[in-house]
């Protein structure tokens, strides 16, 4: 088993807002699907990877609290975090040093999740 973690879904109040946000944050295309009981954005990904998706469902909200997840902006930090703002989002704890673990910044999604953004 190479991950603990194999897939996550985001919660959002609204879809295409969210998909605007990751796309932005990301630095490549949010891909929405149609699911039989509902659409979703496909964060990007390659196959044997780790995965998410967004997602809108009636009794799931986002939240600031609970887990903590951490997006990948490996060598290109800087961009990522001045995309937040921009796309609706809020940084919450500017980018700084996490020891020999590289460097993140804790930051509010467009629909209200809290994520970190992290750099080797």
């Amino acid at each position: 088993m190479s991950n603990q973690i194999v897939w996550v879904d985001i919660p959002v109040k609204d879809l295409d807002r969210a998909i605007k946000f990751y796309s932005a944050v990301l630095g490549a295309p949010v891909k929405k699907e149609q699911l039989p009981e509902m659409a979703i954005g496909i964060l990007p990904h390659q196959d044997g990877e780790v995965g998410g998706c967004l997602f809108k469902r009636e009794g799931e909200e986002p939240s600031q609290k609970g887990p903590l997840l951490y997006l990948n902006a490996n060598g290109r930090l800087d961009q990522t975090i001045a995309a937040v703002e921009s796309n609706g989002g809020k940084v919450l704890v500017p980018k700084h040093a996490i020891g020999p673990y590289g460097s993140r910044a804790i930051v509010l999604d467009s629909e209200g999740n809290r994520v970190a953004l992290h750099s080797d």
